[in-house]
């Protein structure tokens, strides 16, 4: 019969800095993914989320000056490859309007990688298209500009721009920093027991408005964990979902019903003093937990993560011991490739 006899147990002892960096995006346009296994949640060291788009302000509104196709821009900040930057307002921006018999055309007005106002002008159409890059449509923006809104233009005539053709609604003529919302931030990803890649996911798809039919960028700081056996480990128990059943008593016999809980993941570790070892500088942290049934095969494991409880034993005469829980909000999972 097999034993775990030769396992080993590793704790989240401390974590190597990843700064600002563009997340990938799966081709659902919805989930982003980075390149690590897992990141690290303890506090302090918390991923953070920065999609390209704006935060506050760099709102579209006709010229003051009046002057015939032409629109303004707030002041404001918007994230910007990683980065919250912010602009002073910009005036007087020129839209171009159709042409002979192709007299529509929008235009997108967007912030510049470098940080600066610019207009993108659509190709002008017979009529207005939803389609990007489509003839009377709204053009593809370069990748890593952020578009604020577009100016629809539906005559050759020039004129002072009215309200109406300007259009701001977010993900669609306007990209938001915080829209669509991050719908959930994945620690780590597993599925059918293989591992992918930490990342986020947002509550519905970004729009393809830049070149080659592609999202805005998003971009996340983190932390990977480091590693450390729990030296003198034994009895490892994961996070794990817990099922119950009862039964209902009825006329005639009785009808059984099924629940769950998640059961927190436990070990038990030999300490060397119970005052100076280094797992109990972890006390009360949300860290990682990885177990190998072999140290020397590493390609099957279990991830766990959770809030550390540590009790530990002073006995007289016998080892000096602390029975572990790890509080956790997921169960751990089996990883086979």
């Amino acid at each position: 019969m097999p034993t775990a006899e030769n396992s080993v147990l590793y704790y989240e002892d401390g974590q190597t800095y990843v700064p600002m960096t563009e997340l990938t995006d799966s081709g659902d346009h919805k989930t982003f993914d980075s390149n690590a296994e897992c990141w690290s949640d303890e506090a302090g060291f918390s991923p953070v989320i920065k999609p390209d788009g704006v935060l506050t302000g760099l709102v579209v509104s006709p010229a003051v000056s009046g002057a015939s196709d032409r629109v303004d821009v707030s002041a404001g900040s918007l994230n910007l490859a990683g980065v919250v930057t912010a602009l002073t307002a910009s005036v007087d921006n020129v839209c171009l309007r159709g042409a002979d018999a192709n007299i529509c055309r929008i235009n997108s007005i967007t912030i510049t990688s470098a940080g600066v106002v610019t207009v993108v002008n659509g190709v002008d159409g017979a009529a207005l298209s939803e389609t990007r890059g489509a003839a009377g449509g709204p053009p593809f923006i370069p990748v890593g500009s952020v578009e604020i809104a577009q100016v629809r233009f539906s005559s050759v005539t020039a004129a002072t721009v009215a309200s109406s053709n300007i259009l701001a609604v977010p993900n669609r003529h306007r990209e938001m920093a915080f829209y669509p919302a991050i719908a959930r931030v994945n620690l780590m990803r597993e599925q059918d027991t293989i591992l992918s890649t930490a990342g986020v996911d947002f509550s519905t798809a970004l729009m393809c408005n830049h070149t080659a039919n592609t999202p805005k960028k998003v971009y996340a700081q983190y932390y990977e964990p480091d590693f450390m056996e729990v030296l003198k480990a034994t009895d490892f128990q994961p996070a794990a979902i817990s099922m119950t059943t009862s039964s209902q008593p009825v006329y005639g016999g009785a009808i059984g019903e099924v629940s769950s809980s998640l059961k927190n993941g436990k070990f038990k570790v030999f300490l060397e003093n119970g005052i100076s070892d280094p797992i109990l500088r972890k006390e009360g942290k949300k860290i990682w937990f990885k177990y190998y049934a072999d140290r020397l095969q590493t390609e099957n494991f279990i991830l766990t993560q959770g809030y550390l409880g540590i009790t530990p034993n002073y006995p007289a005469r016998s080892s000096i011991t602390a029975d572990c829980t790890i509080n956790a909000v997921d169960p751990g999972k089996r990883i086979t490739g």
